[in-house]
């Protein structure tokens, strides 16, 4: 149904020009007027500084050495400081007045020789002046740069981050673009994929073509007065082709196709979302008609107001602009909203109604003559050898999804490659059909006590898969360890299953309770292997009475248990519609019907036990037995007594 391989999109990707290696991408990196800018900025703060320091010292009085001595003498120096030769001092209040200085003279400064360092200390003493001395001052240069360089560092930083603002708005982040759609644009040229790509999904794609039409002609329609749906929503399990078919519509239609996913919406800040809603409705309005594709609608379609702790103000928020949105159309947008979700249970009613998604589209896994078609898409490439039949691959591959086939398909190819196999036989398939369906293949020592158990339990089941009537037929057997698994029973159903009658499910629960009969049987004693067969039937035999009637004396009743989710605000506590007594005749049902089909297994396996031997024996030296070879087994072995 879906093809998830070998994406054409990829080709594109590939000729995209590269990023630049530095640290802003090749759109965002700093122009040359912006470098310039940054440099004229610095000199003027250099310039500033110079100018500061030059004005700070154009406000001390300059006196030559005998005009310094004479106002010592006079007492108007009240302290100097010493710089090596040169002198800088502060008047003394008498000195400020007798010189008749202004505000913005501060003090004085001059320049002794240098013979007359001790004689100038000694005089300064006599005069009571404060003397201080200091390290020789650094030239200007020095001076200005040290002032400077802070201020200059902060202009850098200020810089950089502009221009990694500049940087995420372009790519559609930033703090002034955060309420940007962060939608992607794809035309139809750079959608490779169409709608002959998507296999075993007939009826989704008569639905989605008639959208197609639509929007490549809508006269056609509007003249009859149809109206073309406004949403439509996708619904089905993982791998079903959803998003495959939104590329199909994307390189069918022909018009502008918006792609996002839910959780871009979705931000830490309140309307963020909205906003973004509100953009990406902009912009498809503006180009109509146009094709707008939300992938994950559950993200943000929650039922609103529900689950524990109350709603989320943001998802809500978001999900009410979408209603306001896709009932806001008017009659002249061509505008289409696709949806895709597996989980339409969870989604608001609000969304579902006619007006937003008219339309709901499932999409289910694939049945067996659509399960042939879409392996045959995902073979058109691979050399495939002549004992490859697709057909009868499409048979054992009962419950596989889209990409479940695409993936068999390319393990299938790697395991050839790695037998070094020029075409794909099918043996490879084989191989990684039970890869898929039962795990890889462990390295597990079994001790020879333990392979004996797990040889007796295996054939237990498939002796008793090949003895009942109604079961699923057998196709393998392993006591090779694989997944979580030390031994394997593989049965495939000769035909596609939609309802389960009540012989077919009571010879199912047997099969299930094979392999703990059979060491029972045998060593008088069950292990623990039988705990996932436990499990299973206990949970079929609970449906089969609580809910499917199939036992007399409960009649035809359901006592299913709740089914509604917790987190949806849906249920917070078991509820039980019925009485105590009533519960425990349905566990007596359950427990007499488990033990009935118990019994019913022991008493064939006993009768067969010549049978279970030789199925036991054979598997333990061979490790593997296919169908074939379980019947040519079973069909020579001695009669019973």
């Amino acid at each position: 149904m879906s093809r998830h391989d070998n994406d054409p999109s990829s080709d594109q990707q590939r000729d995209k020009p590269k990023r630049s290696p530095l640290w802003y991408p090749e759109e965002a990196q700093p122009s040359r007027r912006q470098w310039l800018s940054f440099i004229w900025i610095a000199l003027a703060i250099l310039l500033l500084f110079h100018y500061l320091d030059s004005a700070q010292r154009h406000q001390q009085v300059e006196l030559t050495y005998s005009e310094f001595l004479t106002a010592v003498d006079q007492g108007h120096v009240d302290a100097v400081t010493l710089r090596g030769q040169s002198v800088e001092g502060a008047f003394s209040e008498t000195g400020r007045e007798a010189r008749e200085l202004g505000e913005t003279e501060e003090g004085f400064e001059a320049t002794r020789p240098d013979v007359e360092g001790e004689r100038l200390l000694e005089r300064l003493e006599a005069n009571g002046v404060r003397i201080d001395a200091e390290p020789i001052d650094p030239p200007w240069w020095q001076r200005v740069l040290v002032g400077a360089l802070p201020w200059i560092l902060m202009l850098g930083l200020l810089f950089w981050f502009w221009n990694r603002m500049q940087q995420r708005a372009m790519s559609g982040g930033g703090l002034f673009n955060m309420g940007k759609s962060k939608a992607r644009q794809v035309s139809s040229e750079e959608s490779h994929v169409r709608l002959d790509d998507v296999a075993g999904s007939e009826n989704a794609k008569r639905e989605v073509l008639e959208v197609v039409e639509f929007l490549k002609e809508p006269a056609r329609f509007q003249a009859l007065g149809a109206k073309i749906p406004r949403g439509i929503l996708m619904m089905g399990p993982p791998g079903t082709g959803k998003t495959l078919m939104a590329k199909a519509v994307a390189g069918e239609a022909d018009v502008p196709f918006f792609s996002i996913s839910g959780s871009e919406f979705i931000e830490m800040f309140v309307g963020v979302g909205a906003s973004r809603v509100r953009d990406l409705f902009k912009q498809a309005k503006e180009q109509a008609p146009s094709v707008i594709f939300v992938d994950e609608l559950d993200s943000i379609g929650r039922s609103r107001g529900a689950g524990m702790g109350g709603g989320h103000d943001e998802r809500e928020q978001t999900l009410n602009q979408i209603l306001s949105e896709m009932d806001g159309f008017q009659a002249d947008e061509s505008v289409v909203v696709l949806a895709a979700t597996n989980r339409p249970d969870v989604l608001d009613s609000a969304l579902l109604r006619p007006g937003r998604f008219d339309r709901k589209v499932t999409l289910e896994n694939p049945h067996r003559e659509a399960r042939r078609d879409i392996l045959r898409v995902h073979t058109r490439d691979v050399p495939l050898a002549d004992d490859v039949d697709l057909e009868r691959l499409a048979e054992i591959t009962i419950g596989f999804s889209g990409a479940d086939l695409a993936n068999l398909a390319n393990e299938a190819a790697l395991q050839a490659g790695r037998n070094e196999q020029q075409e794909v036989d099918w043996a490879c398939f084989s191989a990684a059909r039970d890869r898929l369906l039962l795990g890889e293949a462990k390295d597990v020592g079994l001790s020879d006590s333990e392979r004996h158990i797990v040889a007796y339990h295996e054939s237990g089941h498939a002796l008793l898969a090949y003895l009942l009537p109604k079961a699923d037929p057998l196709e393998k057997v392993t006591v090779l360890p694989r997944g979580r698994a030390l031994g394997v029973t593989a049965q495939v159903p000769d035909e596609e299953r939609y309802n389960h009658g009540e012989a077919y499910l009571r010879d199912r629960i047997t099969v299930m309770f094979g392999g703990r009969l059979a060491e029972s049987i045998v060593f008088g004693e069950v292990s623990s292997g039988a705990e996932n067969d436990l499990e299973q039937a206990t949970k079929l035999a609970r449906r089969m009475v609580a809910r499917w009637g199939m036992s007399e004396r409960i009649g035809p009743v359901m006592f299913a248990q709740s089914q509604e989710h917790v987190f949806l605000g849906k249920e917070m506590a078991q509820s039980r519609e019925h009485s105590e007594a009533m519960a425990g005749l349905v566990d007596e049902e359950i427990h007499r019907l488990l033990t009935e089909l118990e019994a019913h297994g022991r008493e064939l396996l006993e009768t067969h036990r010549k049978d279970l031997d030789t199925l036991a024996s054979a598997l333990e030296e061979q490790e593997t037995l296919e169908a074939d070879a379980i019947r040519d087994l079973l069909d020579k072995a001695p009669a019973q007594s």
